[in-house]
């Protein structure tokens, strides 16, 4: 079965290319095109697409409230967003991830990165522009000093700790289980394990954790 997508922009030309890119890819199909967000909402909503590609700024409704609508905290069942904007700008990364996106592009990603990333959303990874990638770090792991850090459930096994540090490096789950020498399935089950001990809805939540809880420091 393809993957499918909804593709959201204001701006017709951006959408008519994003479509033409995406249905180039085998395995792709955009099945329906929204221009403000509103009808983004109400389209993902009827069609339950594998994956929702929105633009941030777009009328009527932004693509950050799209996205905390589908897939934010509270939703019971969450749709993929990829969120995707010209504006590298770290408030509007932020804003994505927290509403509950699974992946941020900057709109001359190219079509490899921007197929890269509907994959990976779909297949329950996630991939952020790596243009915006250090400093997004950068800032998780700047946690004010009397703020605390949220606990885990239960204990994180030392594995565990294995496939945390590894998410928030970066690695895919097959690049997971080359580098721990596990399983596909066992990397699975790790993540799911740390999902469930740490509230986290997916793995872009597990990465932030590991930031603000400081187990990583990216080098400034």
């Amino acid at each position: 079965m393809p993957i499918r997508v909804l593709v959201a922009d204001d701006q017709a030309i951006i959408r008519t290319g994003l479509r033409i890119m995406l249905n180039a890819q085998p395995g792709i199909d955009v099945v329906a095109e929204a221009a403000d967000g509103r009808e983004a909402v109400r389209l993902a909503r009827e069609l339950r697409p594998d994956v929702c590609l929105f633009d941030i700024r777009m009328p009527v409704l932004d693509g950050l409230e799209a996205t905390r609508q589908l897939a934010g905290p509270g939703v019971a069942d969450p749709l993929v967003v990829v969120v995707i904007t010209t504006f590298d700008l770290d408030e509007y990364v932020y804003g994505a991830l927290r509403s509950g996106a699974r992946g941020f592009l900057l709109k001359d990603a190219g079509p490899e990165l921007l197929t890269q990333a509907v994959r990976s959303a779909a297949d329950g990874e996630a991939l952020i522009a790596p243009s915006v990638t250090v400093r997004l770090l950068r800032a998780f792991a700047d946690v004010p000093s009397g703020r605390p850090a949220a606990q885990p459930i239960a204990p994180v096994t030392a594995r565990e700790e294995e496939v945390l540090l590894a998410v928030a490096r970066g690695l895919t789950n097959t690049e997971i289980a080359d580098t721990l020498h596990i399983s596909l399935s066992t990397v699975k089950t790790h993540l799911a394990s740390l999902m469930a001990k740490l509230g986290a809805r997916n793995r872009v939540e597990i990465a932030m954790w590991a930031y603000e809880t400081r187990r990583i420091i990216p080098a400034t």
